[in-house]
């Protein structure tokens, strides 16, 4: 069965709770979601706000502050929000992708002729003493290898060890808050499951993020040769558009390409436009998934980017907007500035 590029959207939707609000809590739409990017530390917050009914950032900051979840670098090498199960279940599986990170390119440089093990157990040893920033760690280990730059160093570390970077880092109006990192083992108690399964991992990718193909979910994670992952689970084969195989589960949702999609606005990198080899199932022309801005939709597509500046909200579309969905973005806009800067005094540009 071959699956439209507008129907691949409208099932994306459905799965990411941007065609209707969920009632879930924060913590299940986290798990469901199998993490949200957290590269800024408040942008979670403005996700969920897009996917939660009633959506309340104290019940966000709840979980970090209670530890059952945790913010951590995960998939493709980058900052996540996840649940405390999953930084215990994904940061094994994922250790290729970090090593990689770690050992090719600009930092691989940095780092050369330093032996990984010494500099793991050095780095571990710090953050066990008590929680620092990678700015205070980073000035420890050049005590200890003077020859290369603290920033490489820490950097280093927090791909070598499973850290968390904990409270108050991440949570709802404490500004950027102190960068301060603890080991996976001190702050959650362990550093993995008894077995990580990347089976799992790869079937609730699907329930998030499919229909997929494998190099879907091989960009989604960074990890390689996942077509024998795919293989062991039981599911249902569809192509797209250009022929390349789609893979999903019998159950998940798949609605009709002409199921209404209201204007969502998301967060800087959020998972849902980074998460597939062929983004065009939710972008569209002018779509740069390395802007530091936030980005909204229009009828399912990101069709623009947004940033709010004293209570200004700024928004950028790719292209001139018919004047009912114009009417719908300022909408939703409006009750997007009422949450991220209630009481404030607000307005709204188009540039």
């Amino acid at each position: 069965m071959k699956l439209s590029a507008r129907q691949l959207n409208r099932a994306l939707l459905a799965r990411q709770f941007l065609l209707h609000r969920t009632e879930s809590s924060p913590l299940e739409v986290v798990e469901h979601l199998v993490g949200m990017q957290s590269q800024v530390p408040l942008s979670p917050y403005v996700g969920l706000w897009s996917r939660v009914s009633g959506f309340q950032p104290a019940a966000l900051a709840a979980t970090l502050e209670d530890r059952s979840a945790v913010r951590i670098v995960l998939m493709r090498g980058t900052i996540h929000l996840v649940s405390a199960r999953d930084a215990l279940l994904l940061r094994p599986l994922l250790k290729p992708v970090l090593d990689r990170v770690n050992f090719t390119g600009h930092n691989g440089k940095q780092i050369a002729g330093i032996d990984p093990d010494e500099l793991s157990h050095r780095g571990r040893e710090l953050l066990e003493e008590e929680p620092r920033t990678r700015e205070d760690l980073g000035k420890l280990l050049k005590e200890r290898w003077p020859a290369h730059q603290a920033t490489a160093l820490a950097y280093a570390v927090q791909l070598l060890v499973p850290l968390a970077q904990i409270p108050p880092r991440g949570l709802w109006g404490v500004a950027q808050g102190r960068g301060d990192h603890a080991t996976l083992n001190t702050w959650l108690g362990a550093e993995s499951l008894p077995e990580p399964s990347i089976t799992e991992v790869v079937s609730r990718y699907l329930r998030a993020f499919g229909p997929a193909t494998v190099q879907d979910a091989q960009t989604w994670s960074g990890l390689t040769r996942l077509s024998e992952v795919f293989d062991r689970l039981p599911l249902r084969r569809f192509s797209d558009e250009n022929g390349r195989t789609l893979f999903d589960h019998e159950d998940s949702p798949r609605p009709d390409e002409d199921t209404p999609a209201p204007p969502r606005f998301l967060p800087e990198f959020d998972n849902v436009a980074l998460s597939h080899a062929d983004r065009t199932r939710i972008t569209s022309p002018g779509f740069n998934g390395s802007s530091t801005r936030g980005s909204f939709t229009v009828d399912g597509f990101v069709s623009g980017t947004w940033k709010v500046t004293k209570g200004t909200l700024l928004l950028s579309p790719y292209h001139r907007l018919l004047k009912q969905d114009s009417a719908l973005v300022e909408a939703e806009g409006r009750r997007l500035l009422e949450f991220v800067a209630p009481g404030s005094e607000h307005s709204l540009i188009f540039e």
